[in-house]
């Protein structure tokens, strides 16, 4: 887990470049803490930041391989890197000086070419720098656990694991381009979509794609994946719950490969997917340690469930409670490290348990993707209970739906009649889903809307290529392509990184995924239950009280605080931000005193604006100056 920075030059001119490279690094050395590098030559400068935890004494990066033909930086982890390794060795001959995960890529990519993103089994960003064929290979993990942003101009194209490091290079009125369709889509889905970015001339390379590049050429990313869903009959339910638990303990175990001197923990909320990660870790290490976080608010902490499950499979655990006082203090630094904008509060407990993990742990495993792949998220049930619409006439759907405009906000009903009324690739664009076209400029004050800017835009293109599916696996499809990689990726990969902390998600494994993608949707829900499939799998591994527990996730009480404790702080924001040009300074005071006073619940719209206003001032005002703390954690730990 490291922070990258490349650059490939249009006219050779990548030595004078290699300085700025070099300074850019310092932004991302949180990412990499225990040691970095620069390397050039005339036409690629390539610069690095690394946290060691495999093959800690050697495997240095930037990389040389084949008497240094080939140059690699990369980040991520190849948790198959030891079979790999054996099988370039066994049918080609392949060569390795270090004992590390970075030379089976390189090998792999001289002996297989493109075909080796197929065959690596983790997480990962790369750039291989072919000396001989003057050429550039990339890619990005299936999933994009990883990030690799990108920005051409007309030096060359360069690459980062982080924006900030990119706008320390790029030209001086960088900074200032917003794209007003990334807003207008992060207003909407509460992040900027891939491959947009809040910056109009940076981008990133999208999940499960790879690209060739050469100077003077333009970057046409290749996917090699899609993560389509293979649903199958099931003769024995049974057989398939022991192939789903045998597919994730061989991920985890796979999952918890480090250097001897590196220590691996795990997270663990109140929730079943944690549970049953941090189970099957205590297997492989029996003094794993745990860790959760949580607010001191009742309803809004899952430490005395994490507590309880920490205590029946056996494990230490270490418990964070993070307060008001403390969000607000922390909320610009953490939006410094996001880069661009998400506006999800379960990023700031997030970011407060990594830094307590990193006290105890270098790397840690945790769910994530359990829910997009086996059915977790409760609206996933939503075309089974809006059925009986689909059987009335369109003309009495639509009459439905304007009359759900005429009953009053907050009306118990109203939105299940607007709902029912539209259809799936209209009514369904995410998890979470902040503002309406009708209220972007009502509401959000938003002063750049443009009618022809829409969700639409973003998720039509998945639900043509699922019309194949159910309604609720394509809303699966639709969140692997847009949440996850939006919004639940993102704040786990900054927020752990932040903190010079690895975070591994066993759940988001090839091999889990190709089971998890052939369950049929009755063994996914139910009128009981979501993951079904799941469930029944871990019944031998997950405590009882856990088992059947409904979704909790990390809980911000933001309704709460931003009527009191938050509210002054809130309003400061919104006051002392420049960005009128965009966001109606009087329509978001509004909306917070809306609030206030009650009784609807805006809260979510109001963090969207604030976190929103905050990177403003960062990014593009320079208003708000963030100095990040240094990394001070041991190499080996």
């Amino acid at each position: 887990m490291c922070g990258l920075i490349g650059f490939l030059s249009a006219d050779g001119g990548a030595a004078d470049v290699a300085p700025r490279i070099d300074g850019a690094l310092v932004d991302m050395r949180h990412r990499g803490p225990d040691e970095g590098g620069v390397w050039h030559d005339t036409d690629v400068a390539i610069g690095f930041r690394r946290l060691a935890l495999i093959d800690l004494d050697h495997s240095h990066q930037p990389l040389p391989w084949l008497a240094g033909r080939y140059q690699l930086i990369f980040n991520g982890e190849i948790y198959n890197y030891l079979e790999l390794r054996e099988r370039l060795a066994t049918e080609f001959g392949a060569v390795f000086e270090t004992e590390g995960d970075g030379e089976a890529i390189v090998a792999g990519y001289h002996y297989l070419g493109e075909k080796i993103v197929r065959e690596l089994r983790g997480m990962f960003a790369f750039l291989i720098w072919d000396t001989h064929e003057k050429v550039v290979f990339g890619a990005r993990d299936w999933f994009g656990i990883k990030p690799l942003y990108t920005m051409t101009d007309e030096r060359g194209t360069f690459f980062a694991s982080e924006k900030k490091s990119l706008l320390d290079v790029a030209p001086p009125d960088a900074s200032a381009q917003i794209d007003s369709t990334a807003l207008q889509q992060y207003l909407t889905l509460q992040y900027v979509p891939e491959p947009a970015s809040m910056h109009r001339g940076i981008r990133r390379i999208e999940s499960g794609t790879y690209f060739t590049l050469r100077a003077g050429e333009t970057l046409r990313p290749h996917r090699y994946f899609h993560p389509d869903f293979a649903i199958r009959p099931v003769p024995d339910a049974d057989k398939l719950y022991r192939q789903i638990a045998e597919a994730l303990e061989d991920s985890v175990e796979k999952h918890m490969r480090a250097d001897p001197d590196v220590t691996v923990g795990s997270f663990l909320s109140g929730g079943i997917d944690s549970t049953a990660v941090a189970a099957l870790a205590k297997r492989h290490k029996p003094d794993l340690l745990t860790f959760t976080t949580g607010f001191e608010r009742e309803g809004y902490s899952e430490i005395d469930v994490a507590a309880e499950s920490a205590a029946a499979i056996g494990v230490e655990h270490i418990t964070k409670v993070v307060t008001a006082e403390e969000m607000m203090e922390t909320l610009p630094l953490i939006v410094w490290y996001l880069d661009d904008p998400v506006a999800d509060p379960a990023l700031v407990p997030l970011y407060f348990i990594a830094r307590e993990a990193r006290k105890h742990v270098k790397a840690v495993l945790s769910g994530e993707g359990a829910d997009e792949l086996f059915g977790g998220y409760t609206i996933y049930r939503e075309p089974i209970s809006l059925r009986g619409f689909e059987y009335l006439p369109k003309s009495a759907r639509r009459g439905l739906g304007r009359l759900s405009t005429r009953i009053p906000e907050g009306t118990r009903g109203k939105d299940l009649l607007r709902r029912g009324a539209i259809g799936i690739e209209e009514r369904y664009y995410g998890n979470a889903r902040i503002f309406r076209a009708d209220e972007l400029v009502e509401m959000a004050g938003f002063k750049a809307y443009d009618p022809d800017v829409s969700y639409l835009d973003v998720t039509a293109p998945l639900y043509e290529r699922t019309t194949h599916l159910d309604g609720s696996t394509r809303m699966q499809y639709v969140d692997l392509f847009t949440w996850l990689r939006g919004d639940i990726l993102v704040k786990a990969d900054k927020m752990t990184m932040a903190n010079s902390l690895e975070l591994r998600v066993p759940f988001l494994d090839t091999e889990v995924f190709a089971i998890g993608s052939s369950v049929p949707t009755d063994l996914k829900l139910t009128k009981e239950t979501t993951k079904f499939a799941l469930r029944k799998a871990l019944e031998l591994i997950v405590p009882a009280h856990v088992i059947n527990r409904p979704k909790l996730g990390f809980p911000v009480p933001i309704r709460h605080w931003l009527k009191d404790v938050m509210y002054e702080w809130a309003r400061a924001i919104i006051t002392d931000s420049q960005a009128d040009e965009l966001i109606d300074r009087d329509a978001a005071l509004r909306l917070l005193d809306a609030h206030r006073a009650g009784p609807h619940d805006y809260s979510r719209k109001i963090w969207t604006l604030l976190v929103f206003l905050i990177w403003h001032g960062i990014f593009v005002e320079d208003r708000i100056t963030i100095t990040p703390p240094e990394p001070v954690y041991p190499v080996r730990l």
